[in-house]
């Protein structure tokens, strides 16, 4: 039987002429947030069209694991630093079911 993973997947587009600071600050949040308990997978992806478009995929293994990371320290930082930056996130949660 499979582990019902927590998976999000988080979204967001950096303001014209942004890019290049947000990609930066989004990167620094990648070997922090794997180093976390329960972090299973944590991947950041741009979009090929030029848009600015970020795409982060998750998988940890509990909810709580989840809800750990989103009030770590370096999560905070991030959401003061970028909140200038880029848009609101669309943050979508799923549970792994197959």
């Amino acid at each position: 039987m499979l582990p019902n993973y927590v998976t999000v997947i988080a979204e967001m587009t950096a303001h014209p002429g942004k890019e290049d600071e947000l990609e930066r600050l989004l990167v620094a949040l990648v070997g922090q947030t794997r180093k976390e308990e329960g972090c299973i997978q944590y991947d950041l992806h741009l979009a090929d069209d030029s848009s600015g478009r970020f795409v982060i995929v998750e998988n940890w293994t509990t909810a709580e694991a989840l809800y750990n990371h989103s009030k770590s320290a370096h999560i905070v930082a991030f959401r003061e630093a970028s909140a200038d930056l880029r848009t609101d996130p669309v943050v979508r949660t799923y549970t792994r079911i197959a």
